[in-house]
């Protein structure tokens, strides 16, 4: 059974000038993991990197009905599996299977998340 669908887009642009200014914005969106992984990149790729998590955390937070408010990105945490694909992990909604996408173009990153009952 589908609960929700949520999908967000933003520009890399932001997210870079957001970076560059200060680690607040990186502390904020990301898990101290998705931190560590986001440090080991080049400049570049972590633009994507955070863009993407950032969107996908904004995606769920549509999908969920709730807005960012009611759940805070610490609590939403973005993994890759073995075969490189992102999966998403939310406390205390371990019940809920979570579809996610997320894909970037040169001046955006998008994220797609459908939620669905186990």
């Amino acid at each position: 059974m589908i609960l929700g669908t949520g999908i967000d887009i933003i520009e890399l642009k932001r997210v870079k000038r957001l970076l560059e200014k200060n680690d607040r914005f990186l502390e904020r969106v990301l898990t101290k993991a998705e931190q560590e992984k986001a440090m080991g990149l080049t400049a570049h790729r972590r633009v994507e990197y955070v863009s993407g998590r950032f969107a996908a955390k904004e995606a769920f937070a549509k999908a969920n009905g709730t807005g960012i408010g009611k759940i805070g990105f610490q609590q939403i945490e973005i993994k890759n599996n073995l075969n490189g694909a992102p999966e998403m992990q939310v406390v205390g909604m371990e019940d809920i299977h979570i579809h996610l996408s997320i894909s970037h173009s040169r001046e955006h990153a998008v994220a797609q998340v459908l939620l669905e009952k186990k």
